[in-house]
């Protein structure tokens, strides 16, 4: 039986790797193809057209509250809220009617510095620009509430006046879930 030098098997093991990479790049970026800008907001939370086999409801209204605890990478959008762009964009272009979706987005933890303005990011962030800041006026338009944490706000040194103009202080993230639960909105686990 011939033996492979161990030289021999770690090219092998290389070149293995690099091909499995290589398609999985490509598998990626085939998938990522399929995204397009949405019907409302087209800068933000792109979206797969789907043959969905759920049935969306006639007259359906969403009143949904979503959670971020993680903040973006300095300069660059945090997918976590432009998932609340997504979620409006994919629901129009199924038939629901905008006026019909209600969002909210509860903030806490390091993401609380993607809802501040730049004077604030800047401070954190090395003087990037917060690449959040056109993402939450776009989603304001559709009357999407911010609530940062109190608590949190508290821990970073973060006041009112350190936030973008859209987003409001809560006690908590905890009562804030809680107020929006009590008026009707169902918390999105993603």
């Amino acid at each position: 039986m011939y033996q492979l030098s161990n030289a021999v098997k770690i090219v092998i093991s290389l070149v293995f790797l690099m091909l499995m990479s290589f398609s999985q790049i490509s598998y990626a970026n085939s998938g990522l193809a399929a995204f397009k800008p949405g019907v409302v907001i087209k800068d933000f939370g792109k979206v797969a057209e789907v043959d969905s086999q759920l049935t969306i409801p006639q007259n359906m209204k969403f009143k949904v509250a979503f959670d971020v605890g993680s903040a973006a990478n300095a300069g660059e959008v945090n997918r976590q809220i432009d998932t609340l762009a997504r979620f409006i964009n994919m629901h129009v272009a199924a038939g629901v009617k905008p006026e019909d979706i209600e969002l909210a987005l509860v903030v806490h933890g390091k993401a609380a510095m993607d809802m501040t303005n730049n004077a604030m990011y800047q401070q954190t962030h090395k003087n990037t620009p917060n690449a959040n800041q056109p993402l939450i006026a776009e989603l304001n338009k559709y009357q999407v509430k911010f609530y940062v944490c109190g608590q949190t706000a508290a821990y970073y040194g973060i006041s009112q006046n350190d936030l973008l103009p859209e987003v409001k202080l809560a006690l908590s993230a905890l009562t804030a879930h809680a107020v929006l639960a009590q008026q009707g909105y169902s918390m999105n686990p993603f």
